[in-house]
């Protein structure tokens, strides 16, 4: 009996190895278990960082943009009259909204942080200005019927005085502790579209769709004059070259370059083949990014007078505005497409130019500063070339080079 016993051991010992030996083959050759493939898939996987932030896409149409000073942060103001506040980031998925207002009855047009980025300034075809407070997204003040007409162009001076000029050509300039206007004058025929100041804080110069560029002093509370008119109206107005230069954008695709204490007439002006100039943001002391009605951001040297080529587009969609974040690492747009995009401008702000200008064959393409530049293909940057009213005139004569005026 002993030895039968080992016997029958023996053979279930061996039956059972054998069974192991075929279940390990198999194993082998067969495809991992659904079980198992669902753990790899549970394993962290590596964020994935772009050039720029992700797009982000609103249920209505964007009219205005800025950026925090501090932070990764931008704000934005619909037709709605909604107010969104998001942060920003590189890494795929980490964009996200932070808070949202509704305070505005009508149609927000412009936002802007104040330097320390505590507060956040809004105007509105309400007529309303709000100010409200960022970290809570709470509204703290507001002043109704800041004008009779709506409001659509707002720049802050500095942390308690706020300029703002409505659509039909009055300017205001507040002291926002008070809550009341110091300065209330109608000079213009027409909307107010854009507003900058000097470093002093003491000169103030308005772009206005009847043509003209205002000149206002804020230190002694007097309007100084108004530039010759224009052919289009003007959409848009900055100061660059150091303070000695003031340029504004206009309708007609025109840049209009005014000296510094010349505000009268143009020393200089170039045409862009663009359907209008809408929008300027400087980005260093010579180059600005502009967009138009055609979709198309350009990036534009001044003086040598250069479009160095496009930074983005929304293919066939009106560009409202464009911001520069903090670090002018990016540049934001928004559309009638709802979109808010983001573009690198990092390698703009080292480019230069240079006052020899080689001819540009005709039918050319329009340079693209950035790879996200490329999406509209060749065929919608065929043509989009810079065009000067000196060039025109030397083509037409076979000259192969251009001068750009720089009177002092």
């Amino acid at each position: 009996m002993a030895a039968s016993s080992g016997v029958e051991d023996l053979s279930i010992t061996t039956a059972s190895d054998d069974l192991t030996t075929e279940d390990s083959e198999d194993k082998c050759g067969e495809e991992p278990k659904a079980e198992d493939q669902d753990a790899e898939d549970d394993e962290p996987r590596e964020p994935v960082v772009r050039e720029t932030p992700d797009n982000i896409k609103l249920d209505a149409v964007v009219n205005t943009l800025a950026f925090h000073p501090k932070q990764d942060i931008f704000a934005a103001g619909d037709i709605d009259g909604d107010i969104y506040v998001y942060s920003y980031s590189c890494t795929e998925g980490e964009s996200k909204e932070l808070w949202s207002s509704g305070h505005h009855v009508k149609s927000c047009r412009k936002v802007a942080f104040s330097r320390d980025g505590e507060k956040l300034f809004s105007v509105s075809k309400d007529k309303s200005v709000h100010l409200m407070d960022v970290e809570a997204g709470k509204l703290v003040t507001r002043i109704t019927k800041a004008h009779s007409v709506p409001i659509n162009a707002m720049l802050l001076v500095d942390e308690n005085v706020l300029a703002t000029g409505d659509d039909g050509g009055t300017l205001k300039v507040w002291d926002m502790r008070k809550g009341t206007s110091f300065m209330d004058m109608k000079h213009h025929d027409d909307y107010i579209s854009d507003i900058a100041v000097d470093a002093a804080k003491r000169t103030l110069l308005t772009s206005s769709g009847d043509g003209t560029m205002g000149v206002f002093n804020i230190k002694r509370q007097r309007f100084e004059l108004l530039s010759e008119f224009q052919s289009g109206e003007l959409t848009s107005v900055a100061i660059m070259k150091q303070g000695k230069k003031v340029v504004s954008g206009s309708s007609e695709g025109t840049v209009y370059i005014f000296n510094w204490n010349g505000f009268g007439a143009t020393s200089d002006r170039f045409t862009v083949k663009a359907e209008s100039v809408d929008c300027i943001v400087p980005i260093t002391d010579s180059i600005l990014c502009a967009a138009s009605m055609d979709g198309v951001i350009r990036a534009i040297n001044i003086l040598p007078n250069r479009v160095l080529g496009c930074i983005g587009q929304h293919v066939g969609e009106p560009i409202e505005e464009i911001a520069c974040s903090r670090d002018s690492h990016f540049l934001a747009s928004c559309a009638h497409d709802q979109m808010i995009k983001f573009w690198d401008i990092s390698s703009v702000c080292d480019m230069t130019v240079s006052d020899y200008r080689k001819r540009k064959k005709k039918g050319g393409n329009l340079k693209s500063l950035s790879k996200k530049a490329h999406g509209g293909g060749d065929n919608f940057f065929s043509g989009l070339m810079e065009a000067t009213e000196e060039s025109k005139e030397e083509n037409e004569e076979d000259d192969g080079e251009e001068e750009d005026s720089d009177s002092d």
